[in-house]
């Protein structure tokens, strides 16, 4: 009798075992899915994006060490939308600029507000970078203790079956249980690739933000060198 209810149990589809399950673990189970679905779009999103910005900023550091006078980039840049890289130098250009129009005289005055203008820009940036990358974080984390609540349910459920049916052959226990561990199983589904995903992608973010860090660095210091020439009393 026990193979007998084995080989039935077995027969039991996923989806089968989805419409036996009671509400709230049907519940539990919907929203996995969902959050699970969310996660890969982001997944898939973040990489394209990141592929996309990485080859904005080869662009952008190969038209920039070419030779080509500020003043042209500039000119070229500031006439449409820019990220990365291009909105660093857009934003302390226009600030030099803005500067240099109405008589700058403090050469540390200038420097400091040419610095305060990428850093607010590359605050924006990192911001787009990292945007949805929490949802990522929260479903790694508590997909997984979602999924333990709806299997902690649908074992209760299965346990009060029993009870009222005053049976206890594994006919009886065996879907009840494998409904409930499906909840877990989903959690799990959920949880491992947004994992995973969060920390591929962080670090990813991370590396990006380095690399926009550093040209601001090193254009700061380019525009500082200008700003002693310009300014500086000989």
């Amino acid at each position: 009798m026990a193979q007998e209810a084995l080989s039935a149990a077995g027969s039991v589809s996923l989806w089968d075992l989805f419409w036996q399950a009671g509400f709230i673990v049907k519940l539990v189970m919907i929203g996995l899915v969902v959050a699970s679905v969310w996660s890969w779009a982001i997944i898939i999103d973040k990489s394209m994006r990141y592929g996309s910005f990485r080859r904005q900023l080869n662009k952008f550091e190969s038209h920039f060490w070419s030779g080509q006078s500020l003043e042209e980039l500039y000119h070229t840049l500031s006439e449409r939308r820019t990220s990365g890289m291009g909105a660093l130098f857009v934003a302390a250009m226009r600030e030099w600029k803005k500067s240099f129009e109405k008589g700058a005289r403090s050469p540390i005055g200038l420097q400091q507000r040419i610095e305060k203008a990428m850093d607010v820009t590359l605050a924006r940036e990192m911001d787009g970078l990292e945007s949805r990358l929490g949802f990522l974080a929260t479903v790694g984390s508590a997909a997984p203790f979602i999924g333990l609540f709806g299997t902690v349910i649908g074992i209760m459920t299965s346990f009060q079956a029993i009870a009222g049916s005053q049976q206890t052959s594994l006919a009886v226990v065996a879907p009840g249980i494998a409904e409930a561990l499906l909840a877990t199983a989903i959690g799990l589904v959920a949880a491992i690739p947004a994992v995973i995903a969060y920390n591929k992608l962080s670090a990813d973010a991370g590396k990006l933000g380095m690399r926009l860090e550093a040209f601001a660095d090193e254009f700061s210091a380019i525009l500082s060198r200008q700003i002693d020439e310009k300014l500086t009393p000989r």
